[in-house]
């Protein structure tokens, strides 16, 4: 047992080791952080608070791709985050969920999000009792 159990640390050590060891080329750029770069990002953070309640399920099928109809053709692409952990340990989680838009302008998704903003909001209490707190900005890489 003692034997079985020293091969899988010894296999476990080595690929985490051969993992380390792994150097990018420098010729070859993250193509996602190159492909996104000058866009703009609108992130929607739902902060954890004591009693706060947040439907992953309907975010996910729904609302997210609701509103990413709205954006058409100037979205790129949207996440969608899941908070679990802060990162300290027994710290309170710090946000339950983050949404993220990634478009080309922002003129447009303003243009695009401002006549259907009582749609969006109407939306909310189906999936959370958080108030969201908005991000827009830049990614540089």
């Amino acid at each position: 047992m003692k034997s079985k159990l020293a091969l899988v640390v010894l296999s476990l050590g080595l690929c985490f080791s051969a993992f380390a060891q792994q150097k990018q080329d420098p010729k070859s750029e993250n193509k996602a952080d190159s492909a996104e770069k000058g866009l703009t990002k609108v992130t929607v953070l739902y902060p954890y608070a004591e009693g706060k309640t947040f439907d992953m399920d309907y975010y996910e099928k729904n609302h997210m791709p609701f509103v990413a109809r709205l954006l058409g053709s100037n979205l790129v692409r949207y996440t969608i985050e899941k908070g679990i952990s802060n990162g300290m340990p027994n710290a309170p989680l710090p946000f339950m969920a983050i949404g993220s838009f990634y478009v080309k302008s922002l003129p447009d998704y303003q243009a695009a999000i401002t006549p259907n903003r009582d749609a969006i909001r109407a939306d909310f209490p189906k999936y959370t009792n958080i108030t969201p707190t908005i991000l827009i900005s830049e990614v540089i890489k």
